[in-house]
């Protein structure tokens, strides 16, 4: 009887650590970046000095999928040629041909497949490259529906950057993109939405997604409320503005503010990426 009790206790004892690996088996690493524009006049955090730190931070955390917000061509081909397992999709959002920044999606290639991917424009004429409401600037989200290679999934990937200025552009944008999403996901796929949404935690904003997504940050086990945008270094108080969202994943055990810092580069960005681990 003894022995018995033991063998259940040990059981008992073991499950989580069995459990932990089955979940770890089936597993999406994702990963939200504000690159911070190029082009910017930034001085010491200027582009060129670094850029390195982008692709360190790719190969330290191995993203399966990560959404890149202001990136223009010139950093999207630097990350490709640097990170040669990932491709990209997106639109440049002033023309949607090759001027102004791009929403990308960029996958591995080894581990995911690109299935399907199209894009459209946060304003009330959202298939032409228009400026929406009160926005500053045009803005953009671009969709994709791919396949975990792995695990024979199926999800679908959007991601965004609400405009700097607009109230009204953020709230009518990203309820915009939370009925595309009903439109593009007849299978009720899962779902991931990664973008800067220029909000911070609590706006009325983010009311549009309640009851249709939750936040990584919200909800997961492991998290931070880290500040994500730190203006390399000169932001006080706090600014949590970069999401990941979901939908119709079985767990979501990680969210993370990667404050960590690569190749001697003091700031990675203007705004730390943030990171999450999801589970089919």
């Amino acid at each position: 009887m003894k022995k018995i009790l033991l063998t259940i206790v040990s059981i008992c004892l073991l499950l989580p650590i069995f459990n932990s690996c089955k979940t770890s088996e089936q597993a999406l690493k994702v990963i939200s970046y504000n690159i911070r524009v190029g082009s910017a006049p930034d001085g010491d955090h200027h582009w060129d000095k670094r850029k390195i730190a982008t692709p360190a931070m790719i190969e330290d955390q191995k993203p399966d999928i990560f959404g890149l917000q202001e990136a223009l061509k010139m950093q999207l081909d630097y990350i490709e040629e640097t990170c040669p397992d990932y491709d990209h999709v997106g639109v440049h959002r002033d023309d949607g041909i090759q001027k102004g920044e791009v929403m990308a999606i960029f996958w591995n290639t080894k581990t995911q497949e690109m299935i399907k991917w199209g894009n459209f424009w946060l304003s009330e004429t959202p298939e032409v490259p228009s400026k929406g409401w009160d926005a500053a600037c045009f803005r953009t989200a671009t969709w994709a529906l791919l396949k975990d290679k792995r695990y024979g999934k199926y999800y679908y990937y959007v991601n965004t950057h609400l405009d700097h200025i607009g109230q009204e552009a953020r709230a009518k944008g990203l309820s915009l993109i939370v009925d595309r999403i009903d439109d593009i996901n007849p299978e009720g796929y899962p779902m991931i939405l990664t973008g800067d949404f220029n909000v911070d935690l609590g706006d009325p904003c983010l009311k549009s997604l309640e009851g249709r997504m939750e936040s990584v940050r919200d909800i997961a086990p492991k998290t931070d409320s880290l500040n994500t945008y730190q203006g390399f270094g000169t932001v006080d108080g706090i600014r949590v503005i970069d999401y990941i969202y979901e939908s119709g994943f079985k767990a979501t055990p990680s969210f993370e503010t990667i404050t960590k810092t690569y190749k001697d580069v003091p700031f990675i960005s203007d705004h730390y990426p943030v990171a999450a681990v999801l589970v089919f």
